[in-house]
């Protein structure tokens, strides 16, 4: 998990969000990651699907490291690494500050590559959406300091 992830965004987490332990649930950390995610694309001018093309998940990894409840304000930090001519890796840190303190609810990661929804195979990754991740890119980050 990178340190910088260079992106942040808030969620707050609904009651529907909370599951039969009483916490947030597995099934909503991954839909609010998708929220943060749409989020992301939008401050850069993209959507996660356009009329024809888009990104596709093609996989993800999750670590619990504490539990979010009801009221929570999810604070989301997103960065990626690993361009590639398809796809890239995107980092995810969920934090919230309860009772005066960070706590870190969960780090994560998701494999997301760029799809013909026509179709239906694996497409490129224009270049434009490439200049505008290396912003964001880990890799690029820390070689440049």
């Amino acid at each position: 998990m990178p340190e910088k992830l260079g992106f942040t965004t808030q969620i707050p987490v609904r009651i529907t969000d909370i599951n039969y332990g009483g916490h947030v649930g597995n099934d909503s950390i991954l839909s609010i990651l998708h929220q943060a995610r749409v989020e992301f694309l939008r401050s850069m001018g993209y959507e996660e699907r356009g009329p024809n093309d888009g990104l596709i998940m093609a996989d993800a990894a999750l670590i619990y490291k504490g539990e979010g409840f009801a009221g929570d304000i999810f604070d989301i930090a997103i960065g990626v690494a690993d361009i590639t001519p398809f796809g890239f890796d995107m980092y995810y840190r969920i934090t919230t500050l309860r009772n005066g303190n960070t706590v870190l609810i969960t780090e994560a990661k998701s494999g997301m590559i760029f799809f013909d929804y026509n179709a239906r195979k694996v497409a490129r990754l224009p270049e434009d959406w490439k200049e505008k991740l290396a912003v964001y890119d880990q890799d690029t980050i820390s070689t440049s300091k």
